[in-house]
């Protein structure tokens, strides 16, 4: 498989688990991955006929940094936080990882398609079952930029190849505030030994001041928590989604439209009830 992009690489690792049914992730950063598909990783490493296929766009070299790393290059970033994503590949046991190495202002750039070309044979060639990305509200540009890409390959494949199952994940922007009936909810509570091992393999970004493992667990936990106010906690851990499966069931719909659909629920619910308590 070819790519536009010549710094693009594929990575097999030797454990990679062989699959009849593959989960995949479309990720902006490495790391991101880990924090947002973890639901698939799990479902793959756990199920034996199951297998996980990462793709995480975006070279990873304007991340921010401190202690060891303040003084590296973004090219020594970018170095470093390919070796960290194939680290996780390994622990993860993934079937493929792919590292398609765009800068961000390519990613976020509307008329770039080379990187939904890049997708599309992607797609076609693992036919995954269930495809993550980020979410439409995630507040992160560059992650706006892989998911309405995604959008767009998506709706270039023939119907009979679309995944039957498309969810928008959180990173930089939790989900808790969605509507009960809009929320897609990822039980989390097996593996946490595996999902702090995941997390911790990225030590340019924990080490260099971002503590992306004890947060991405402590939002988990927050979630299985706070998700149920007159129940006691179901999981130990828990992730949303919003589930975008009717953008490529319908590519009539407007992506913009779409997510405005889904503020306008949590006010009219927001509002319904505080309405009930006024006087």
């Amino acid at each position: 498989m070819t790519f536009t992009n010549r710094s693009a690489e594929i990575y097999i690792p030797e454990n990679a688990k062989k699959a009849n049914k593959i989960y995949l992730a479309i990720a902006a950063h490495p790391d991101d991955i880990e924090i947002m598909a973890a639901d698939g990783i799990l479902k793959s490493f756990y199920g034996s006929d199951n297998g996980f296929v990462a793709v995480v766009t975006a070279d990873g070299g304007g991340s921010a940094r401190d202690g060891r790393y303040k003084d590296f290059s973004d090219e020594d970033m970018m170095k470093i936080r390919r070796a960290e994503q194939k680290k996780a590949a390994v622990v993860g046991e993934y079937s493929t990882l792919y590292l398609l190495n765009y800068q961000s202002s390519v990613i976020k750039s509307p008329q770039n398609i080379s990187i939904i070309e890049d997708y599309v044979k992607i797609l076609k060639k693992h036919k995954p079952a269930v495809v993550y990305t980020h979410n439409l509200l995630d507040k992160h540009e560059t992650h706006l930029g892989v998911v309405v890409k995604a959008v767009q390959a998506l709706r270039a494949l023939p119907k009979s190849e679309r995944p039957p199952y498309f969810y928008g994940c959180e990173v930089w922007r939790n989900l808790d505030w969605l509507p009960d009936d809009e929320k897609v909810r990822f039980n989390l509570s097996s593996g946490e030994n595996l999902q702090s091992a995941l997390l911790g393999v990225f030590d340019s970004q924990i080490s260099g001041g971002k503590r992306y493992d004890l947060a991405t667990q402590g939002r988990r936990l927050s979630n299985a928590t706070y998700s149920e106010s007159h129940s006691v906690d179901v999981t130990r851990g828990m992730s949303y989604a919003l589930d975008l499966t009717p953008l490529i069931n319908d590519p009539a719909v407007d992506i913009a439209d779409f997510a405005l659909s889904k503020i306008d629920a949590f006010k009219k619910e927001a509002v319904e009830k505080l309405k009930k308590v006024l006087l």
